[in-house]
């Protein structure tokens, strides 16, 4: 007899086995690894310190879902690869996650459902994201045991593409089409500051207000540190650059090019021209000169890179108060800073930091806070846990194909919540070798000697 069960779907045959699924399998999950992620939290203290940055006007007699488990639940799902708050009208029920959040696994007692997690992203005030921001600069200075000896602060702007009439959103001429235009700075791969602006501001808006901020904190917890600040040419600004030279922070800024500075580089730019037209290869050149803008009050060090190639010859120009070899300097400190484009694109494609749909432009910039706590806790699980191993320089997208998404028979008792992780899991010993590195162990009890 057929079983219609709408639950029930009856694959082809295997040789004289019926191939039959359906979902009365128990209590499982897909998301096992969100255990890694709650470790990594409890590492941090991220979650904490975010939901001491955001207050909380409801009555606690009236208050059934905590907010630091409703933060916990969201930022998790951006981990996890839940982009949608609609997504967490299934997920509310996931008994991994109602662990991972440190509420506890009930059944009966679901995680926040999806009109409570907006109500929260729509009550965060900018006094309030202005707190968390800082929440991202503490988390970062407490994860250098020693003091750094030197901090490269790399700042950049990208578009954040918008289909409805979100608040503050204008059409970009260079981009071509209506967005947002997020300002972010990194340290390496750690993210410092994730900052969503309007689309109608220049690229560099804030960027000096932000550095100075940065700055000053950083050489309050390390006075001897070198800072350098690096930028492409929307950052190439008058007070960005007599700033730095006035607190003795190192830059490497690319420069637009005029007249003037063609006129300067034309000794590297034949030179190059003149290798191509004997050797038929690639060539390279550096040089260097002083030059001043119109509104600059002094000369400045110009690198210039001058390469030919069979389609033309790109001549570029970087800014600098740095001393040292201009190759150097171009190839080993500036071009570093293309690094952080592929964390922009963790940020923006892997963790959804571009899903700013919300009406209110607040609302649309705490979304943008939760995604780079998600990259922090990921970014850590990287940075510690996966040291030294063949996913230390993974992208979010494949740590999380390969650690989180996994799936697991759940078994809750009195005494213990037991997840049985599938036995033929292929990054089984990784797994085991991450959450060793990452669960916190409590101390041993000290014993004191016996007298006598």
């Amino acid at each position: 007899m057929t079983d219609r069960n709408p639950d029930t779907v009856l694959f082809s045959s295997l040789q004289r086995r019926q191939v039959v699924a359906d979902f009365r399998g128990g209590t499982l999950t897909s998301d096992a690894g969100a255990l890694l992620l709650r470790e990594a939290d409890r590492r941090l203290g991220l979650i904490d310190a975010l939901h001491r940055a955001i207050p909380d006007p409801r009555h606690p007699f009236f208050t059934v879902h905590q907010q630091r488990h409703m933060l916990a639940q969201r930022i998790f799902g951006l981990a996890l690869g839940y982009e949608d708050l609609n997504d967490h009208a299934a997920l509310r029920v996931d008994p991994v996650l109602q662990a991972a959040t440190e509420r506890g696994v009930d059944p009966k007692l679901l995680l926040a459902s999806t009109s409570t997690l907006c109500r929260l992203e729509n009550r965060v005030d900018r006094a309030a994201m202005v707190r968390i921001a800082k929440a991202f600069v503490e988390t970062f200075i407490a994860s250098f045991a020693t003091p750094p000896e030197e901090l490269n602060l790399d700042f950049d702007a990208t578009d954040d593409p918008v289909h409805g009439h979100q608040e503050q959103r204008f059409y970009h001429g260079y981009y071509g089409g209506y967005c947002f235009l997020p300002l972010y700075v990194f340290c390496g791969e750690q993210l410092l500051v994730p900052y969503l602006r309007p689309a109608n501001v220049d690229g560099a808006t804030h960027a000096w207000a932000i550095l100075a901020l940065l700055v000053k904190r950083f050489r309050q917890v390390w006075p001897q540190v070198r800072i350098i600040f690096r930028g492409d040419s929307d950052f190439c600004r008058r007070r960005i650059l007599r700033w730095c030279d006035r607190h003795q922070v190192g830059y490497l800024v690319g420069l637009p090019g005029n007249a003037v500075l063609t006129r300067n580089a034309e000794p590297w730019v034949f030179a190059s021209a003149e290798g191509f037209a004997v050797s038929g290869q690639k060539q390279r050149l550096f040089g260097e000169f002083l030059y001043a803008a119109g509104t600059w009050e002094k000369l400045r060090r110009v690198i210039v890179k001058a390469e030919h190639l069979p389609d033309g010859p790109p001549t570029r120009f970087v800014v600098t108060n740095l001393a040292g070899d201009p190759a150097d300097l171009y190839d080993r400190v500036y071009c570093a800073r293309g690094e952080m484009e592929n964390r922009i694109k963790e940020q923006q494609l892997g963790l959804f930091a571009d899903r700013t749909s919300c009406c209110d432009f607040q609302a649309n910039q705490f979304r943008v806070l939760l995604s780079a706590a998600a990259y922090v806790l990921l970014e850590y699980i990287r940075r510690v846990g996966l040291a030294g191993t063949l996913l230390a320089q993974a992208q979010v997208a494949t740590i999380r194909s390969r650690l989180l998404k996994v799936g697991a028979r759940v078994s809750v008792s009195v005494r213990r919540l037991l997840v049985q992780l599938p036995t033929a899991m292929p990054l089984r010993e990784l797994f085991v070798q991450v959450a060793a590195r990452l669960i916190v162990r409590p101390a041993s009890p000290t014993v004191a000697p016996a007298s006598g």
